[in-house]
């Protein structure tokens, strides 16, 4: 059945980058593996979810990345929320490897290490992942769903929710870090209570 769409709404070509033609609004993190030399990799993801509302976590990648590769290998990785004042850490862990398959701007990134996997998160992020590998879905194209299970999680005190602390005080005092795809960012400094309807559940 075909309807009559409003004047103001047009058709996208799905046959170009879809995601290319809007903005929309996602996390940026910083995803860590171990390369084979045992090397710390650290590569920034934007295609990043919590897997339902269990101690899971999930993120797009594809098998042409060293993310990808490592994880396979190593069944493991972290995950790091930068702030808006990391942003040139989350830029230069996007740099391109050089001939040598290194990529000698990660050199520059303060670094802590992980506890329970093999691994390392920026310092000074605001949340802290560690996660063992569940399982991974491929055939999104080129692209992949990469899922890992949450074995430990750490928050900075100044971003940590409480009930001593009114929510929006504290997001504004520790702002967020948004991806606005493509090729933009912000710093969310403001919130508003959602007006969820009586009785809603999750």
């Amino acid at each position: 059945m075909c309807t009559a769409l409003p004047d103001h709404i047009v058709a996208l070509d799905i046959d170009a980058e879809l995601w290319e033609q809007c903005f929309t609004v996602a996390p940026l993190v910083l995803v860590g593996t171990r390369d084979a030399s045992g090397a710390a990799d650290l590569a920034p993801k934007h295609m990043v979810t919590p897997m339902g509302w269990g101690n899971y976590f999930g993120f797009v990648c594809t098998p042409r990345h060293g993310t990808y590769r490592n994880i396979q290998r190593s069944g493991e990785f972290t995950v790091s929320y930068p702030r808006p004042s990391q942003l040139l850490y989350t830029s230069l862990a996007a740099a391109p490897r050089c001939g040598d398959d290194e990529k000698p701007s990660l050199l520059a990134l303060p670094t802590v290490p992980a506890t329970r996997v093999d691994g390392v998160f920026i310092e000074d992020a605001y949340l802290f992942l560690e996660c063992e590998h569940f399982k991974t879905v491929d055939g999104f194209g080129e692209n992949s769903l990469i899922t890992g299970e949450i074995v430990a999680a750490y928050a900075h005190t100044d971003a940590l929710r409480s009930s001593e602390w009114d929510d929006q005080e504290l997001i504004h005092d520790a702002p967020l870090l948004a991806y606005l795809q493509p090729g933009r960012f912000a710093s969310i400094d403001r919130s508003y209570s959602f007006p969820f309807p009586a009785g809603m559940k999750k």
